[in-house]
């Protein structure tokens, strides 16, 4: 069909000029195979599709329960395929390029206190140091522990941290080389805390037998590395141990609280945009509304005319 070919033209675009990760291509794919399909469904393809095809579907999306958020993101996409095609002489006009997407808030990013980190890291680290304990319970402690000091002390993605490659861990080394988002490279400093977190591990890792790995955080997976999704699966049992509620804990919220946790001590926003590998600054400047309304929060609760009229 002309729009499963356009899509698949799209998406060799997207990876190969733009740098598109795999992720960000299989979100894409999907989002335009719900197109494809409602289209297909009105006798209709991507040649043909109009503004008010493009206005079915979203309604039909809506209809489906489809959060304004996530049905801008697919309009997103939609609208990018038809510039595409438009630009590629595919067809003669966008049918896209006069339709908004539905009205959003921006939602502020889950931020946990400094508090609430300590006692996390705490969790994960029970028992590394218990030989009484089996040897394979004391290395996923150890590794978890490396994991979530890694992340704390440098913001990375979580695509970035599991796919770390074992030199990374080479001693003496201080700072990290992160390959980002297209393919942009930027450097992030580890913590003392984080090096010596992530030494314990590999001296257990090391004692055991098996084929040495190039990755830092080896997996019995098709990766050969520890998945994201195992990996925050094991971050929702940290955090039922540390009482704290399981759906507020993720590897991206730790990403949040490096951020903001950073702001709240006087990092200036360009140096936190430069660690966290954000192309624009606009991205970054979200952590300074969660600082926002945190002293306004403040002041509504301490001050002594907080809650008056």
């Amino acid at each position: 069909m002309a729009t499963e070919r356009h899509i698949e033209s799209f998406l060799e675009m997207l990876s190969a000029e733009r740098g598109a990760a795999k992720n960000t291509l299989e979100a894409y794919r999907r989002d335009l195979d719900d197109y494809a399909g409602f289209l297909d469904g009105r006798g209709r393809d991507a040649d043909t599709a109009d503004a008010d095809d493009i206005r079915a579907w979203l309604s039909d999306l809506s209809k489906r329960g489809f959060a304004a958020s996530s049905a801008a993101r697919r309009l997103s996409a939609v609208k990018q395929m038809h510039r595409f095609l438009y630009s590629e002489g595919v067809r003669s006009e966008d049918p896209g390029a006069s339709l908004n997407g539905p009205k959003r808030g921006r939602p502020l990013p889950k931020v946990l206190t400094i508090k609430e980190v300590d006692t996390l890291l705490a969790a994960a680290a029970e028992g590394t140091g218990d030989e009484s304990r089996p040897p394979i319970e004391r290395l996923r402690a150890a590794r978890m522990t490396a994991l979530l000091e890694i992340l704390y002390a440098t913001g990375l993605r979580v695509s970035e941290l599991v796919t770390l490659p074992r030199s990374s861990a080479r001693p003496g080394i201080q700072v990290l080389s992160i390959k980002g988002k297209g393919g942009r490279e930027r450097l992030v400093p580890l913590t003392d805390v984080a090096r010596r977190a992530t030494a314990a591990y590999l001296d257990l890792l090391e004692g055991r037998n098996g084929r040495p790995s190039p990755h830092l955080f080896p997996a019995l997976s098709e990766s050969g590395h520890l998945t994201r999704q195992a990996f925050a699966r094991d971050l929702k049992e940290v955090a039922i141990r540390a009482g704290l509620d399981p759906t507020r804990v993720s590897p991206h919220v730790l990403r949040h609280a490096f951020a903001s946790h950073l702001l709240q001590n006087g990092a200036d926003l360009r140096s936190v945009q430069q660690l966290l590998g954000h192309a624009d600054v606009a991205t970054t400047q979200i952590y300074t509304h969660v600082l926002d309304e945190r002293l306004a929060g403040m002041v509504r609760d301490l001050h002594p005319l907080g809650d008056s009229e």
